[in-house]
């Protein structure tokens, strides 16, 4: 499946948007950690070849969909809510909707800028590391670094 071409700066401008709009209600702590992501948004938008602008960027919207879900949780208002209130709190949470989403197509940015996916997990498909170095023009088969000492051609010396 492939992901559609969003312009970096248009992830930043939408979730800007929603988090003024989420700081009428919530404030304090859920504007600093989502303005200071976005900070970082911007800062990957001005250099457009920086690997670690974008991976840091992408690693702010994860941890700020964790820390949206505490906040939210803890403060949405449970009492009478004025229209404000009401709208302040859906912005916020259609942000917090959106930043899934917005991490996939950053994370699709941060691999087409040379990012590579740094955790691996064995049941995520095969390692991309390779054994031994090896030139080009080597005729002989790649060693199997898995294979037992005597099917190397070492043969264990007794005492």
């Amino acid at each position: 499946m492939e992901l559609p071409a969003v312009n970096l700066k248009v992830i930043i401008l939408v979730h800007w948007l929603l988090t003024a709009w989420g700081c009428l209600e919530f404030s304090n702590s859920y504007a600093w950690a989502n303005f200071t992501i976005l900070a970082l948004g911007v800062w990957a938008v001005a250099q457009r070849d920086s690997i670690d602008a974008i991976s840091m960027f992408l690693s702010g919207l994860v941890a700020t969909i964790l820390l949206d879900i505490i906040y939210i949780g803890i403060f949405y208002p449970r009492g009478n809510l004025t229209d404000t209130n009401r709208f302040g709190a859906g912005m916020a949470i259609l942000s917090l909707l959106l930043k899934p989403f917005s991490c996939g197509l950053v994370y699709h940015m941060y691999r087409e800028r040379g990012g590579e996916f740094l955790l691996h997990a064995g049941f995520l498909g095969p390692s991309q590391q390779r054994s031994a170095y090896q030139t080009i023009d080597s005729p002989e088969a790649p060693a199997d670094l898995y294979a037992s000492p005597e099917g190397k051609g070492y043969t264990p010396q007794g005492y």
